[in-house]
């Protein structure tokens, strides 16, 4: 299978990569910059969609970048990075002659509202409610394909929670203060903490690719990218405190990071959603790393 992965050279695409590759399937990657087993996007623009089999879109600058101020000029560039490279691979793909069996978006949680008590599922209705679930109503709205062209692809979107890896994501971030014994709760601690390791989303993407089939309906399929253990980010910081063998004495209080990080942007931490992944279940596939304490010890090593 030939497999086209818009923004593929960040953290989830090089794990996305590695696995396609490492089962046989042919991967060109749509960045920036041009290189071996590259397109631009200026190409995708210009030229149309190579052939392929599989489209995925992974592509949006960084959130929780620590360099850059929460302003409009970073929060324009949120939305550009997500939505403007969607509405260009849909258009691709709209075009094409031969278009592909699926189309794989990867957007996010932060569609479902935040809360202590309430379960998501797929098939959760939900309306906008903030700046960042606006972003994702927006970037779904943005990958939806012509009626006439879904009949024959498949259109999944893919809803991952934080994205847990030795390489990138969160956990980056946060091993060094964690080393350091410096690690501790966010917030209240209270707030339900959605994950998900980043070998299990680039297996349900690939899950998705692989299981791909004429579509039952023209209507884009939802799946929660998250690990079925529900925990909160009390019980993430005591756990990789415990496998790391260091102290977490140290809560972040709310008010530091709404400083520091914006309080549209720390809401990802301060507050959080009981998300399921229901129909990713049902789906067959079957998660690697299911719970923290066999995930964070793939993660650390230990």
């Amino acid at each position: 299978m030939r497999v086209l992965i818009g923004g593929g050279s960040g953290f989830v695409g090089r794990e996305l990569t590695r696995l396609l590759k490492s089962k046989g399937h042919e991967v060109t990657i749509i960045s920036r910059q041009p290189g071996p087993g590259r397109i631009t996007w200026a190409d995708v623009e210009s030229r149309g969609l190579p052939q392929c089999e599989g489209a995925v879109n992974l592509a949006g600058e960084n959130i929780m970048n620590p360099l850059r101020w929460w302003n409009d000029s970073y929060k324009k560039d949120l939305f550009s990075s997500r939505v403007d490279t969607t509405k260009t691979l849909a258009q691709a793909i709209a075009a094409s002659p031969s278009p592909p069996q699926s189309w794989v978006l990867i957007t996010g949680v932060a569609c479902y509202k935040p809360s202590l008590q309430n379960q998501y599922t797929e098939d959760s209705e939900w309306t906008p409610f903030d700046l960042l679930s606006r972003l994702v109503k927006e970037w779904e709205e943005a990958g939806r394909l012509p009626h006439s062209i879904a009949q024959s692809t498949r259109q999944v979107i893919i809803r991952p929670g934080a994205v847990l890896g030795r390489d990138g994501g969160a956990m980056k971030q946060m091993l060094t203060p964690f080393w350091l014994g410096l690690g501790g709760p966010l917030g209240s601690g209270r707030q339900p903490f959605p994950w998900i390791h980043v070998s299990d989303l680039a297996g349900i993407i690939l899950h998705a690719l692989e299981t791909s089939s004429s579509p039952t309906s023209t209507q884009q399929e939802v799946f929660n990218g998250v690990a079925p253990a529900l925990n909160t980010n009390y019980e993430f910081t005591k756990e990789l405190g415990r496998i790391l063998r260091r102290p977490t004495l140290f809560p972040v209080p709310g008010f530091l990071m709404d400083t520091f990080l914006g309080s549209e942007r720390a809401v990802i931490l301060t507050q959080g959603q009981k998300v399921v992944p229901k129909r990713t279940l049902e789906s067959g596939y079957q998660f690697q790393y299911p719970d923290l304490t066999s995930a964070l010890k793939e993660i650390v090593g230990s």
